[in-house]
């Protein structure tokens, strides 16, 4: 599930203007190797086009296609939760460095959810980390809820009848939304999407009455969508009004996602594909683009990184277990 407040936070590493360590030219073909990469490299993400998260992943394949000598391309493979990427790319995909996916938090929640041979610890070669969503809940502009405290008050008078639109069951934002029924003693019901922009489109047609998801700003610029709550862990710049979970009820909520390979990925090709996702990270373009969708670099690679990721699965699994969403 999400991190709290001295969880993810207390490891994160704000990037942004920071100048990435440059790619060695020898990289791309060293001697006695196979140079790499030949082709172009496809990317699988994990929800629907349109949304933040494949807005912000094509983003970041025009910045490494500037890097790399072969362009990047996005394959939008949305599905359970957001780790169906993943889970497609480990097994059907070929370990040369031409099939990578984007890795969401969900990833980690998968197996203990669903029947599957997928194992996100050993089934990946795990690249680097790049950034982490934000999270909120929004409803419209002409909703009759001007406050977090008069939704779940609506919530409380009427169980159940609430709807609320999530990018998928199994998602930081089900799951974190279960975690706060529970703290507050209320039913709400989820309509789950294919991702944010399905999620938004639901709310603006009437069709939800709230979306959880990453924070549609632009519309909430545009007087469209209100928002009650972010998840960050201070409140955020656009919106120094709203209050976080974290005011609310000590709840920190970005799911960071990263980008891995098949196992048994060559580790010269891994390190090639490191260090240019790590100086793509620093593109003005990319960094602009993830603040617009609601997102911030967050990077992790190495010991760091694959010591987080055992921590998570342990979190998550409990998680999981805790809610009672696990696989019977």
């Amino acid at each position: 599930m999400s991190q709290d407040k001295n969880g993810i936070d207390a490891t994160r590493r704000r990037l942004v203007g920071a100048a990435a360590a440059l790619v060695p030219l020898q990289a791309f073909g060293q001697s006695g190797d196979v140079p790499y990469p030949e082709r172009n490299i496809t990317i699988y993400c994990p929800f629907a086009a349109g949304g933040p998260t494949d807005i912000a992943m094509r983003a970041l394949a025009e910045a490494v296609s500037k890097i790399l000598p072969r362009r990047a391309i996005i394959d939008n493979r949305p599905g359970a939760g957001g780790a169906l990427a993943a889970q497609q790319m480990a097994q059907v995909a070929k370990p040369d460095g031409y099939t990578l996916a984007q890795v969401p938090l969900g990833a980690f929640r998968l197996p203990h959810m669903t029947k599957t041979t997928f194992d996100p610890l050993n089934d990946l070669t795990w690249i680097l980390n790049v950034a982490g969503y934000e999270f909120g809940v929004m409803v419209r502009s002409d909703s009759p809820w001007k406050t977090w405290q008069e939704l779940v008050a609506h919530a409380r008078a009427n169980p159940g009848k609430l709807t609320y639109a999530s990018p998928g069951i199994g998602t930081s934002l089900h799951l974190t939304m279960d975690d706060i029924a529970g703290r507050e003693k209320i039913r709400w019901t989820q309509v789950p999407f294919k991702g944010t922009a399905d999620s938004v489109t639901a709310l603006r047609g009437g069709h939800v009455d709230a979306a959880a998801g990453t924070p549609a700003w632009e519309l909430v610029d545009a007087g469209a969508v209100r928002m009650l709550n972010t998840w960050g862990p201070g409140r955020n710049k656009r919106s120094p009004g709203t209050p976080t979970l974290q005011e609310i009820y000590g709840i920190v909520s970005n799911s960071p996602w990263g980008i891995a390979g098949p196992k048994g990925l060559d580790q010269r090709i891994a390190r090639i594909l490191h260090d240019s996702f790590r100086k793509a990270m620093a593109d003005t373009t990319f960094v602009q683009t993830l603040e617009r969708v609601g997102m911030e670099v967050f990077y992790m690679a190495g010991d760091g990184y694959a010591k987080w990721r055992h921590e998570t699965a342990v979190t998550e699994k409990a998680a999981v277990e805790r809610l009672g969403l696990q696989y019977k």
